[in-house]
């Protein structure tokens, strides 16, 4: 493993925060919780076989909540200076003795802060040299081009290593933090034929380099997407299936986790409202949460509140079996966290027995949906409309590319018109999910 090249070590990290907390007490604060991070990385990208852009980042800062009774400050620095941290702690109590008190605002409970810290194998520093990072970008835009001569132009191809670290901590006793590492690489491709031109592109992104795809992987596939899409026609309008590609299938499970957490829910601003223990997905679909996967992208042990994660079933076959709630939010509805503060962890759509093939066999005739433009989803009423393109099915074999076209419905039948899902796994983020096919939404276009 490559060596960290952090500016600041872990214990150092610890001291500010015994600072912060020491500070606050000291000058009036009945509770006070807070975070110091650092992070550095390195992002290249070429355009054309040339060196468009080199980019270095080293980032650092700590953000401080205190609590007056039940009220309320928040201030930021990015000087990690004994004078900076004072003012710093001293701003936040000054925010707070002029905030409105809010029932609901305050620290976890101490029983549910994390106690335990699994190893999760999160950080895997990428010690990438210019010159490397350069030849991997390179290397992916040249697979793209040598596809096919109408593999025209190229929006670029990027490498990213990024590492960090971080300590929260919280005057109920809680105090906990670790490095972590994310890289990715990525390629944007455009075909041409005659007057048209068709845009596609492909990342993948890991904790360890090693686990990412070759960069010649990641630069044909985008190339060959690229390729696929030209010759691309409008539909008549019509009611038909729509198979969601994995990585727009992940989009829809984002606009679920939206909807399901707590933020939308206390204001009321959800169509999920009052949906636990109720049908919400087909029966078929089951959601698991899993904090602690090992190199997961949105592993951790405890949530932006220190309370400590745990796996979970969020949908049982198609049950809503859980929100997404830190501490305030569960406050305000009345309710126990679920450790979500900050988001989902890991969240996993359990995959079905069929690839992407059988998918669309199985929906014999339809559109597989491969990308989606716009945004077009009202979470209040789960009204669903959104630009797309993709190809269009019969016979269960794709005929012809088709795009400019629309497709719409309401997220309620959506989820619990899902009849298929798929293996083809795609991680994106803290969700993992296969496509998705969904029965009777509106295509739109001519």
């Amino acid at each position: 493993m490559a060596k960290a090249r952090f500016s600041n070590d872990p214990g150092r990290l610890r001291s500010i925060a015994s600072d912060v907390l020491a500070r606050a007490r000291e000058h009036g604060a009945t509770g006070c919780e807070m975070e110091v991070s650092e992070g550095y990385g390195q992002t290249v990208t070429v355009r054309k076989g040339e060196v468009e852009t080199i980019e270095y980042n080293r980032d650092k800062g700590i953000g401080v909540t205190v609590y007056v009774g039940r009220q309320k400050g928040y201030a930021s620095t990015s000087d990690f200076s004994r004078r900076a941290i004072e003012d710093t702690v001293d701003a936040a109590l000054s925010i707070a003795r002029f905030t409105a008190a809010d029932a609901a605002a305050g620290l976890a409970e101490p029983e549910l802060l994390a106690r335990e810290a699994p190893e999760l194998d999160l950080f895997h520093p990428w010690d990438l040299a210019v010159e490397k990072a350069i030849e991997i970008a390179k290397s992916a835009e040249r697979a793209a081009f040598a596809l096919d001569p109408r593999v025209v132009n190229s929006e670029g191809a990027s490498v990213s290593c990024q590492q960090s670290q971080f300590v929260y901590a919280n005057s109920n006793g809680f105090m906990g933090g670790f490095p972590s590492s994310r890289h990715y690489i990525s390629c944007a491709i455009i075909a041409g034929e005659g007057d048209e031109m068709q845009r596609d592109d492909w990342y993948v992104t890991a904790r360890a380099a090693d686990d990412l795809a070759g960069p010649e992987a990641v630069g044909d596939y985008a190339g060959r997407r690229a390729l696929a899409r030209l010759r691309s026609r409008r539909l008549a309008t019509r009611q038909a299936p729509v198979l969601f590609e994995a990585p727009v299938a992940n989009y829809l499970l984002s606009t679920f986790v939206s909807a399901a957490s707590g933020g939308s829910l206390y204001r009321k601003a959800s169509f999920l409202v009052d949906a636990l223990g109720k049908p919400v997905f087909s029966p078929i679909v089951t959601l698991r949460e899993e904090p602690h996967v090992p190199r997961g992208l949105a592993s951790s042990y405890f949530d932006d509140d220190g309370v400590a994660t745990h796996a979970r079933d969020v949908v049982k076959e198609g049950v809503l079996a859980g929100y997404f709630l830190g501490v305030y939010s569960a406050r305000k509805l009345g309710m126990q966290t679920t450790g979500n503060a900050g988001g989902s962890h890991n969240l996993i759509l359990v995959p079905g027995e069929d690839n992407l093939q059988a998918l669309v066999r199985r929906m014999h005739k339809g559109l597989l949906v491969t990308e989606v433009l716009g945004h077009g989803v009202n979470l209040v009423t789960g009204d669903y409309s959104q630009g797309a393109a993709g190809y269009w099915v019969e016979n269960g074999e794709i005929t012809y590319p088709v795009h400019e076209i629309t497709i719409a419905g309401n997220l309620r039948e959506m989820f619990r018109n899902v009849v298929a899902v798929g293996n083809d796994v795609v991680i994106r983020g803290s969700r993992r999910c296969g496509s998705m096919l969904v029965e009777g939404m509106t295509i739109a276009g001519e």
